[in-house]
């Protein structure tokens, strides 16, 4: 199972989870779970005082891998997380080395750490939204277009954005972390493989159950 994902993160490298929360105070939900940015650029979704296993998520928004993960799991983490069964560490991060990728990839997630933590979650559905294609061809994440973005997700960051002073922090903390391919998902620091991909297999995994179709 770990091959097919290694498999599946080393083609996306080769070729170059969508529930929105609707924060009533910045980093906090109206259920009470936190969303928080630390200081490398990470965000961590997770009821206040739980104690729940870890699920770090490592992605890059330039990824079709990552987009097709985040459309079928996506609601299901942050169910798991608003109820306390989870804690979840979304990583942005820039795979790619060739262009067009590597550049559209780096404006995506600085772009993303401009936006205040109540609008994090929404800016990560539009930039899947607006993903550039076809991959490896296609120029993308232009100020023009992450601006939208942001204004779609309810933020007006222009200045930060068309700056892109979160580029060199981005690749620096990008750096750090040995990744072979997007996306890599751990559940306290073991690699997890297909389960991804598929909601009930993935609940499961997080917490010993039956799972549930969503």
């Amino acid at each position: 199972m770990m091959k097919r994902l290694m498999v599946v993160a080393a083609a996306c490298v080769a070729i170059a989870v969508l529930g929105v929360l609707a924060f009533s105070s910045p980093g906090m939900s109206s259920d009470g779970v936190r969303l928080k940015r630390q200081a490398d650029g990470s965000m961590v979704l997770a009821d206040k005082s739980s104690k729940a296993p870890v699920l770090d998520v490592y992605e890059d928004f330039d990824c079709p891998v990552c987009k097709r993960m985040h459309a079928k799991v996506d609601t299901t983490i942050q169910r798991l997380a608003r109820e306390g069964r989870v804690k979840v560490v979304f990583h942005a991060v820039t795979i790619f080395r060739d262009e067009p990728m590597r550049s559209n990839s780096v404006r995506a997630a600085a772009a993303a750490r401009c936006l205040p933590e109540a609008n994090w979650m929404a800016f990560r559905n539009e930039l899947y939204a607006i993903q550039p294609a076809p991959h490896g061809v296609a120029s993308g994440f232009t100020v023009k277009e992450l601006i939208g973005a942001a204004k779609k997700a309810g933020a007006s960051v222009d200045t930060c954005i068309r700056s892109q002073s979160y580029a060199k922090a981005h690749l620096a903390e990008t750096a750090k972390i040995p990744l072979q391919g997007t996306p890599t998902v751990l559940l306290d620091g073991q690699m997890l493989g297909d389960e991804v991909f598929d909601p009930a297999a993935l609940e499961r995994v997080i917490t010993g159950g039956d799972g549930v179709t969503v």
